[in-house]
């Protein structure tokens, strides 16, 4: 067990922080921060038309998620290239290259213009369904205006105003960049929306995927454990999460029902398998607070109330259990039974499979597992598993309470 805590706190922790802090990936993951504020207006929309279904007077708030929610394709497209810029440290040319991202992104649509010069797009591909194509594009323009800018043409000069020589660097990438989609999309027909979607169909197909639920939950819960940031998993998990509870939302307009169970309405806000936070640390809490040892008695009081509405830093890290070799593992071992029942319930529609984009996972369980499956047979599977990740924390937390009583103990001789 050593060699392998020496293996992760000198070797992968280090190295897969190197991998976050690369400012392509930054670049994405960055991008997918930044939208959220955007994807939970979207969640509150849902959340609020919920609802309308039972008072039909209520005003009608879609508006306010249409040019949100429905806009995140275009914004990532325009913030990838922009973040790149700053993570390069080129900030003059950041606004620049996101502008020229957003650009590029509706050249990529192939809109048409009737007699009226009025521009028609599909307006389903500026959100979530246009998600991996923003994606796609935005590194595209990030890398043709990083190739460009990195050379500095003419910064050194002393007879061109400065001005002038930024206008040069932003002009060359701008028009280097809508040349190569010009040729290959208008006039060599490259349908890009197609090609990106049937390259990201086996990883999309795979996410939904048995093994697919155990990776999008276990990897980023391993991360967060080893002191390293899992928002930078959202570069993956985000454009499977949102394609899933598109293609549920559409399905159920067309008057089918719900089939992608990976989605972030299943793995956060149902709050079944993140319940009290990654890796379900509420169970750990409640032991924690009828401890012998004195200090996690202190911590189980600090940690409950976050804990309750699925807030679990203050666990993890004042515990701890990042870096805690006793406490790591059940916490893995959560991230593996969890999803698996979920799962199974929902494959076999045991449990109704979300079909509402609600992305709110600090509402407390079981209301939100109610709220977003809309089945109260959400309760006894909320009981199940707090059982079962009772158990599954007890005989470790008792190992490390063990631990904390004999330093308590030892403390009050010296």
């Amino acid at each position: 067990m050593k060699k392998f805590m020496n293996w992760l706190s000198e070797s992968f922790a280090p190295a897969m922080n190197k991998v976050v802090a690369n400012p392509w990936v930054a670049a994405v993951s960055q991008a997918m921060m930044r939208v959220l504020p955007f994807i939970l207006v979207g969640s509150f929309v849902f959340f609020y038309n919920v609802f309308v279904e039972y008072i039909p007077s209520l005003p009608n708030l879609n508006p306010i998620k249409d040019y949100s929610f429905a806009f995140i394709g275009i914004f990532i497209s325009f913030l990838i290239p922009y973040n790149l810029m700053e993570l390069k440290k080129r900030n003059k040319f950041q606004v620049a290259a996101g502008l020229l991202g957003f650009s590029a992104f509706i050249m990529c649509l192939q809109p048409t213009f009737d007699e009226n010069y009025y521009m028609l797009v599909n307006y389903g591909e500026f959100g979530p369904s246009g998600i991996m194509v923003a994606i796609v594009v935005g590194l595209f323009v990030a890398f043709l205006f990083n190739l460009w800018t990195r050379f500095g043409f003419l910064e050194n000069s002393t007879t061109i105003p400065s001005f002038l020589v930024n206008w040069i660097n932003s002009i060359v990438p701008i028009f280097v960049t809508l040349l190569i989609i010009m040729l290959v999309v208008i006039n060599g027909g490259v349908n890009v929306v197609e090609a990106v979607s049937l390259f990201f169909k086996p990883v999309a197909a795979f996410g939904q995927t048995y093994p697919g639920m155990i990776f999008m939950c276990l990897t980023p819960a391993i991360l967060y454990s080893c002191g390293v940031s899992s928002w930078a998993f959202g570069a993956i998990s985000t454009p499977v999460f949102m394609a899933g509870i598109q293609a549920n939302i559409t399905a159920i307009a067309a008057g089918g029902v719900a089939t992608n169970i990976v989605t972030s309405e299943t793995v956060f806000t149902a709050a079944l398998i993140t319940m009290g936070g990654m890796g379900a640390t509420l169970p750990l809490v409640f032991q924690m607070l009828f401890s012998k040892s004195k200090k996690l008695r202190v911590l189980g009081k600090v940690c409950i109330a976050p804990s309750i509405f699925n807030i679990n830093e203050p666990v993890i890290y004042g515990t701890p259990i990042a870096f805690n070799p006793i406490l790591m593992l059940p916490m893995w071992i959560n991230c593996i039974v969890g999803p698996s029942i979920v799962y199974v319930a929902m494959k076999t529609g045991m449990l109704n499979i979300p079909g509402k984009m609600i992305q709110v996972g600090q509402v407390p369980a079981p209301i939100s597992s109610i709220m977003i499956t809309e089945d109260l047979r959400a309760i006894i599977f909320y009981v199940i598993l707090f059982a079962l990740y009772f158990l599954i924390w007890l005989p470790f937390f008792k190992v490390y309470e063990s631990q904390c009583i004999r330093e308590e103990n030892q403390l009050v001789k010296e």
